[in-house]
């Protein structure tokens, strides 16, 4: 790479840190980025997409990849179970996806405790609501609509049981409200009202038989996941019977 594209590189990176704006805060804690919503963000966008489109290109083909392994696995696995139907996944992948926004503007999870892991659960209800509350913030969170999803890795597991502890990852996208306000005044502090389209990437674990919600990610997270693709075994190689409990 020759010297004038090296400092041309973190020159783009830094006009895009400083075009974007601090925006989303929705479940999960992070703070996402809208960088498209201004001016400046959507040229500095279009220049940094024109520069690294190769880049691009293969992080996209990299990302089909993942999803076409973790939907011919899960294929695999439903004829075994259907709890790996991929249909079945993706409406309680909906219905977490709805509860869980719902139960976080209304500051409360305890009514989504069943859809989570009780350690995400704890860590959700604690770290993050729980802080927003004594800091006299609240978190407007409305979705209008789930635009798309899609798996990006699937890992099966018998860590005890038949199929426990398997664990989905996937990227949904929703068009939604997300901002944090002062509770007193209704300032916003964080984003604002107008509605964006946010790709977030919710990990799923099995307990019990059921998906339950063991992490929420950014977006950006999505090519670290695609890339453990190549780390997996072979489906049929993860069939050998779970280990016996122990009393």
């Amino acid at each position: 790479m020759k010297k004038p594209l090296l400092y041309l590189f973190p020159l783009l990176i830094l006009l895009l840190f400083c075009a974007a704006e601090p925006a989303l805060a929705g479940p999960g804690g992070k703070i996402a980025t809208a960088v498209a919503s201004t001016l400046w963000g959507k040229i500095i966008l279009g220049l940094l997409t024109i520069a690294f489109l190769p880049l691009i290109i293969a992080i996209l083909i990299r990302e089909k990849l993942s999803e076409r392994r973790a939907r011919k696995d899960l294929r695999f696995m439903a004829a075994h179970s259907p709890t790996f139907d991929w249909l079945k996944i993706m409406e309680r992948a909906k219905d977490c996806y709805y509860r869980v926004h719902s139960g976080w503007e209304q500051e409360e999870l305890a009514g989504v405790y069943g859809w989570m892991t009780d350690w995400y659960w704890q860590n959700q209800q604690i770290v993050h609501l729980n802080r927003w509350q004594r800091e006299g913030l609240v978190n407007i969170c409305q979705v209008e609509k789930i635009t798309n999803i899609k798996p990006l890795l699937f890992v099966h597991r018998n860590n005890g049981a038949a199929h426990e502890d398997s664990m989905v990852v996937l990227s949904i996208t929703g068009k939604m409200k997300d901002y944090l306000q002062k509770r007193e005044s209704g300032e916003v502090v964080e984003g604002d009202k107008k509605v964006k389209e946010v790709e977030t990437i919710w990990s799923f674990t099995l307990q019990q038989g059921a998906w339950k919600v063991s992490d929420i990610e950014e977006g950006k997270m999505s090519l670290a996941y695609a890339k453990l693709v190549k780390e997996l075994p072979p489906i049929e190689t993860t069939l050998a019977p779970a280990p016996a409990r122990k009393n």
